[in-house]
């Protein structure tokens, strides 16, 4: 307005031969441009000079100075109007907007039946629509309905604008249900069909009252009658049925986008695709969000990671990479952790060259990679057997500020031993790693574990030997992994030999002992796994958990049973008390074959026994099938927990000794186990299973497997046996 009254001003000192169109001009803008003390003083000058103002400018001025308040100019203004003959249906319209607005309604009303009475002489939609406007305003309903109903009747008047207002009126006080059945009536009756806006009023009305089926009813009757709500109400409608979980009504209402002309925004687009994922619709979520895309929207990064992590999820990863793709042909750009996730799930799903092309493109537009996704890429292409390109994606991740663990080493590392040319391959990417870091025994190390997890013990000692010749010492690491590289690689002389080498060279630790312990174990040694273990004993040194656990499963496994009990009287004999594992073994063996009882019993008569050997000998005896469980559970339980701690394993052992001979007492323990927060594993459901078709109770054995089959798990192949 104040760029028209600067142009206006200016005009003003304009000089033109037209004065009455000038004036008319100046007056019209002031008054429009809301100055009418202006536009009355550019009056009072014309009227001077003797030039006057048309119809149309008459009104113009006599609008403003209603609007403004100036009512004693407004009479002034409106007696020139009636002295030149200017009076028509707009004069009347404006006369009873004065009434109105200073509440001189009974006034108003008054003059509007004169003027039915006069047989609708000047009389306008508008004129009606004002006065019932002004009586819903000072809460005269009644007054205006029967206004209203009056002038309907009398057949003189467009009543369009006046139903339009009385509607709107309804609603904005709260009258929702008149408002909707005077429609209704209205449109049987008369025919009458209120604008979009009138429609849009009601929907926004009934939407916050939650009268879902009205607004629905509302919305159809807009289609039926042609009628286009516009994109806000459309909108909200939409976002409304999303929140009170409607997701079929907002789907279809989508679907009919079309039809209405509608334009869904961003938001409304985020409201319908998390609904629908709520709803587990994820496949419908996936056509908006798709539709959304080619529309030029992107609903924004939360919402397509949240879709493309439940279609990820689903194992739809054709739709996550059509998506993307779409996203990215438009410029819209996912999240850098929905891409990772992507290509996780593309690595999971052995689809590690489709992960690697979605990689490139994320380095194309110089986004990074984040660690975990690397390891899926590496470990994928380690488990297609193509390490050259795992190599290369391990110096790139390095590159973008990653730092690789040793477990990925080894992986890619054994990888490169399994191609052709290993040797080659292996130096390449050691001496890659050396230019990419200050040397040290970390780098050197990883090598060596990497080539010695490979089986290849002489490159992991050619590795330790590099070591030395470029001036770094090797630590005690370096020699655990030398140790453990000959023991995998099943060359136990070398292993011996390098032990007694470094026992001349040095004093050697507890670290080195338990990892040639250990080791022989593991390469199912057992004389010489039993010697070194009594030549460590003679030191002041003292063997790990480890070294008791794996050297008692060895001899068990071997059936050397007197032994283990040798070494498991040791154990407590240093003031040690047996681990689960240890337990475990020992019980599992005992139910196996009563040589363990036998070779406790001989242990028992050629040492002294104390306390806590008696009670492991009772448990020994009692699942060695010297005794049943037909006592107590819970006192078998308690003499086990006076030996080692119970775990899973230990509950599995006490109920496949029950399925012996009492299947419903072992069906009681599983449920009592449950009850104590245990979770069942395979061989809880299988030992069950087993013990059931053992005694011929087959469809209580299928029964269980049922429950096994929907837990993920599947039967041990000697219970297949039975089925």
């Amino acid at each position: 307005m104040s760029l028209m009254v600067e142009f206006l001003d200016k005009y003003m000192k304009q000089r033109y031969f037209h004065k009455a169109r000038f004036y008319n001009t100046l007056v019209i803008g002031y008054a429009v441009a809301g100055k009418p003390e202006l536009a009355l003083q550019l009056f009072g000058r014309m009227r001077f000079q003797g030039v006057d103002l048309d119809a149309f400018a008459y009104h113009v001025l006599l609008n403003a100075l209603v609007e403004d308040g100036f009512y004693d100019a407004f009479e002034m203004v409106l007696k020139q109007i009636k002295f030149r003959g200017f009076e028509d249906s707009i004069t009347h319209a404006i006369f009873v907007k004065s009434l109105c607005q200073q509440t001189e309604l009974d006034r108003a009303e008054e003059y509007l039946r004169g003027l039915l009475r006069n047989g609708g002489v000047g009389l306008s939609g508008i004129v009606v629509a004002n006065l019932v406007d002004a009586l819903c305003k000072s809460k005269q309903f009644m007054r205006a309905a029967s206004l209203v109903q009056d002038f309907r009747e009398s057949g003189l008047v467009p009543m369009e604008q006046a139903y339009s207002v009385w509607i709107k009126d309804l609603a904005l006080a709260g009258e929702l249900s008149e408002a909707v059945e005077f429609l209704k009536g209205k449109k049987l009756l008369d025919g009458y069909v209120p604008d979009v806006f009138r429609y849009n009023s009601l929907v926004c009305r009934l939407l916050r009252e939650n009268r879902l089926e009205q607004v629905y009813d509302l919305l159809m009757d807009m289609k039926d009658q042609d009628i286009v709500p516009d994109d806000v109400t459309m909108n909200v409608t939409l976002c409304f049925f999303c929140k009170v979980g409607m997701a079929d009504v907002a789907l279809e209402l989508y679907d009919s986008r079309a039809e209405f002309g509608l334009s869904v925004s961003s938001m409304t687009y985020n409201y319908l695709i998390n609904t629908l994922l709520g709803d587990s619709s994820v496949d419908e979520a996936y056509f908006v969000l798709k539709n959304a895309i080619e529309q030029s929207y992107f609903p924004g990064r939360r919402t397509f990671s949240i879709i493309a992590d439940a279609l990820c999820r689903e194992g739809k990863l054709d739709r996550v990479k059509e998506l993307v793709l779409a996203a990215l042909d438009r410029n819209c750009m996912p999240s850098d952790s929905t891409y990772n996730k992507f290509i996780s799930a593309l690595c999971r799903a052995s689809r590690v060259e489709d992960g690697y092309l979605v990689h490139g493109e994320l380095s194309r537009l110089d986004r990074v990679t984040n660690k975990n996704t690397y390891f899926h890429l590496i470990s994928g292409f380690n488990k297609s057997s193509r390490g050259d390109i795992a190599a290369r994606l391990l110096i790139e991740m390095q590159e973008k500020g990653h730092s690789p663990d040793r477990r990925l080493y080894r992986a890619v590392i054994c990888c490169l031993c399994q191609m052709e040319d290993p040797e080659k391959l292996f130096y390449s990417l050691l001496e890659v790693q050396l230019s990419r870091h200050e040397p040290s025994c970390l780098i050197y190390n990883y090598f060596i574990d990497g080539a010695g997890h490979a089986g290849k013990a002489e490159l992991a000692r050619d590795v330790y030997e590099m070591m030395k010749r470029n001036g770094i010492t090797p630590n005690l690491q370096s020699d655990i992994l030398i140790l453990q590289s000959y023991l995998k690689a099943g060359k136990i002389a070398d292993a011996l030999n390098y032990f007694r080498d470094l026992s001349n060279r040095r004093s050697l630790g507890r670290k080195l002992w338990n990892t040639m312990i250990v080791g022989l174990c593991k390469a199912n040694k057992p004389e010489n796994a039993w010697n070194m273990f009594w030549e460590m004993r003679s030191t002041v040194l003292r063997p790990s958990m480890d070294c008791y656990e794996e050297l008692v499963k060895l001899l068990c496994s071997q059936r050397d049973y007197y032994k283990a009990i040798l070494l498991v009287e040791d154990l407590m004999q240093v003031g040690r008390r047996m681990s689960s594992f240890i337990g475990n073994v020992l019980l599992l063996h005992s139910l196996q074959t009563p040589r363990v009882f036998s070779a406790w019993m001989h242990s028992r008569d050629l040492r002294n026994m104390k306390d806590h050997s008696l009670a492991l000998g009772e448990l020994i005896k009692t699942f060695s099938g010297g005794s049943n469980l037909d006592g107590d559970i819970l006192e078998m339980e308690e003499l086990i927990r006076q030996c080692f701690p119970l775990d899973i394993y230990t509950y599995n052992l006490l109920l496949r000794k029950l399925t012996i001979s009492e299947m419903d007492l072992a069906c009681k323990y599983f449920d009592r186990l449950c009850k104590k927060g245990y979770e069942p594993n395979r061989w809880t459901y299988d030992t069950l299973v087993h013990g059931f078709l053992k005694v011929g109770r087959s469809s209580e054995a299928r029964k269980w497997m049922e429950e096994m089959f929907s837990k993920g798990f599947d039967l041990t192949e000697a219970t297949k046996t039975f089925v």
